[in-house]
């Protein structure tokens, strides 16, 4: 490859981060933003966008896999080194909500755009992990639930979309909607609410 040829895909590779990253904050701003609002405030012209995804919804449907990416990451990190099934899930959903935060007004968006199979499809490896997780936690009895496992895992996870619509439509504070999340999430899988609460409380 030749110098000119990796500069120029350096410089490609700049311009669709920096579209990527535009996009985000205009659609965040207004979910409406058209590609040639998301290219005049990346400084680009609409066509330098479309080199790069061929629809607004393909370029909604990248940022919904970043968004999936950084829960994914997020998540990991909360779970390391606990051993309790019940203080690692709400470990997990206060590190994974000012993520979801960030990306809700967004996420609401490309249930519009992506459908919602299609975000239950990228949530895929995060909810199997989450599985596995409350199936230790009802086989050591930290959970009590009628539902299995994968079951109580789309529950956990439609909560979360739940209340990120309840801030969206002003129904809940977004300061107070991380740590109300987790307890509901907690108290859903059968941990008792003062437990919760403590819990949440403890290591937020």
């Amino acid at each position: 490859m030749t110098a000119m040829t990796t500069g120029n895909t350096s410089r490609a590779d700049a311009n669709r981060r920096r579209i990527l990253d535009v996009a985000l904050a205009e659609l965040l701003r207004d979910p409406d933003a058209s590609i040639d609002q998301i290219a005049r405030a990346a400084g680009v012209v609409r066509r330098t966008v479309y080199g790069h995804f061929p629809s607004r919804e393909a370029l909604i449907s990248t940022l919904v896999d970043g968004a999936v990416e950084a829960l994914a990451d997020a998540n990991a990190r909360a779970g390391a080194h606990v051993s309790d099934p019940a203080e690692t899930v709400a470990r997990s959903v206060l590190a994974l909500w000012p993520v979801a935060d960030r990306y809700r007004l967004l996420i609401a968006l490309a249930q519009r755009t992506v459908t919602v199979q299609g975000i239950r499809e990228r949530l895929a490896p995060l909810r199997e992990n989450r599985i596995r997780l409350l199936q230790r936690g009802l086989d050591e009895g930290v959970f009590s639930s009628p539902l299995p496992a994968p079951a109580l895992a789309y529950v956990h996870e439609q909560m979360l979309f739940a209340v990120m619509e309840a801030v969206n439509d002003g129904l809940l504070s977004a300061q107070e909607a991380g740590r109300s999340a987790t307890v509901a999430v907690l108290t859903a899988a059968g941990v008792p609410a003062s437990r919760a609460t403590e819990l949440v409380a403890g290591v937020s």
